[in-house]
């Protein structure tokens, strides 16, 4: 059975008997392409943190038993701490 033919092997043997490795082409850059902005979160800004992965899953079983969202949870949330401080309401969901 004969064995397949190596192409780096190849290239390295061309090098050492001094012969040039072909020029490998480069693929050409495409200029970054903009992403549209997604029209429901216009007018709006991202808030996050860190937390532990327990806070992230009590989360998710909270909305999933409640058939809302996560991110109505947290507008929820931060309503109440916006009383609590004397603010007033502010979150609203997308």
């Amino acid at each position: 059975m004969m064995a397949k033919p190596n192409a780096l092997q190849a290239v390295l043997d061309r090098a050492k008997a001094g012969g040039d490795a072909p020029a490998t082409p480069r693929p050409e850059t495409a200029a970054p392409v903009a992403k549209p902005a997604n029209s429901g979160r216009q007018g709006t800004k991202l808030i996050g943190g860190h937390f532990a992965p327990e806070v992230s899953t009590q989360l998710r079983i909270i909305a999933a038993e409640e058939e809302t969202t996560v991110q109505k949870l947290l507008a929820e949330a931060l309503d109440d701490l916006f009383v609590k401080k004397g603010r007033g309401r502010f979150a609203r969901t997308v």
